[in-house]
C-alpha cells in the first residue's frame, strides 16, 4: 500500500551493538571444560540450525546451553538450560550478553562434564564466564538501522527525486525508468522522518516503506 503523506514504521535509536563475526571461548572448571560460541543473528530462523550444528559437533558433551537476543531493544530473547538446574545456565550466559550491551546474538556453551559436581554458585560462575570469554574475544561492532522504501512517481518528477537523493547521499536500487518510475532507496532510520517529509513534498510521489535492516 501506498501512501501520499507521511506514515512511519516503528521507531527507535536507530542503532544496536552486536558483534561482527562468529568468535568462541573456553573456561575449565573441576576438570568440565565449557566451550562457547557466539554467533551474530540475522533472523530468527537461523538460530535452530546453528544450535543443531553445535549439538552435531559436540555431540559428546554433556550439555549444550544457549540464550540468544533479538530486535533492535534486545526485547525478543530466551534462554535454555539443556538439563542444567534450572537458571544456571542459560540466564548466566544472557546475563553477559546484556552486560555487553548486546543484541542480535546467539552464545552457546557445550560442557563436557569432568566427573565433580561444581553445585548451583560454581555452574553460574562457569557458564557465565564461558559466555564472557566468547563475548572478549568477538569484534564489537555497532550497526546503524538503515529503513528501506519503494518510490513510484511520474517522470516528469524525475530531477526532483534525484537532487534529494543527491544530497541525501542516499543508496538506490531496483530503478525502472518509463512514464511511471519506481526504485529503492536506503536511509539511516534517524533520518528517515525527515527525509520522506522533503519526498512528499513532490507532486504526485507515492513512497511505500518495505523494510529495515
Amino acid at each position: 500500500m501506498y501512501f501520499a503523506c507521511l506514515v512511519q514504521p516503528m521507531k527507535n535509536k536507530g542503532k544496536y551493538r552486536t558483534i561482527q563475526s562468529v568468535s568462541s571461548g573456553f573456561y575449565r572448571e573441576k576438570g568440565s571444560r565449557f566451550i562457547s560460541f557466539a554467533c551474530p543473528l540475522k533472523n530468527s530462523d537461523e538460530i535452530k540450525p546453528i544450535v543443531d550444528s553445535v549439538k552435531k559437533e559436540h555431540h559428546e558433551a554433556r550439555h549444550n546451553c544457549y540464550a540468544w537476543v533479538r530486535g533492535v531493544s534486545g526485547e525478543k530473547w530466551r534462554t535454555f538450560d539443556d538439563g542444567e538446574p534450572s537458571g544456571t545456565a542459560g540466564r548466566p550466559i544472557l546475563g553477559q550478553i546484556r552486560s555487553f550491551g548486546l543484541t542480535n546474538i546467539l552464545i552457546i556453551v557445550s560442557r563436557y562434564f569432568g566427573g565433580t559436581l561444581l553445585g548451583t554458585g560454581g555452574l553460574i560462575n562457569a557458564y557465565r564466564t564461558a559466555a564472557r570469554s566468547a563475548l572478549e574475544n568477538a569484534i564489537i561492532t555497532e550497526h546503524v538501522l538503515r529503513d528501506r522504501y519503494e518510490l513510484v512517481f511520474p517522470y516528469q518528477s524525475m530531477n526532483d527525486v534525484m537532487k534529494i537523493i543527491k544530497e541525501e547521499d542516499l543508496e538506490q536500487s531496483e530503478h525502472m525508468f518509463d512514464l511511471e518510475c519506481r526504485m529503492t532507496i536506503l536511509m539511516e532510520t534517524s533520518a528517515t522522518e525527515r527525509i520522506i517529509s522533503r519526498f512528499s513534498r513532490i507532486e504526485d510521489l507515492k513512497y511505500r516503506y518495505l523494510d529495515s535492516d
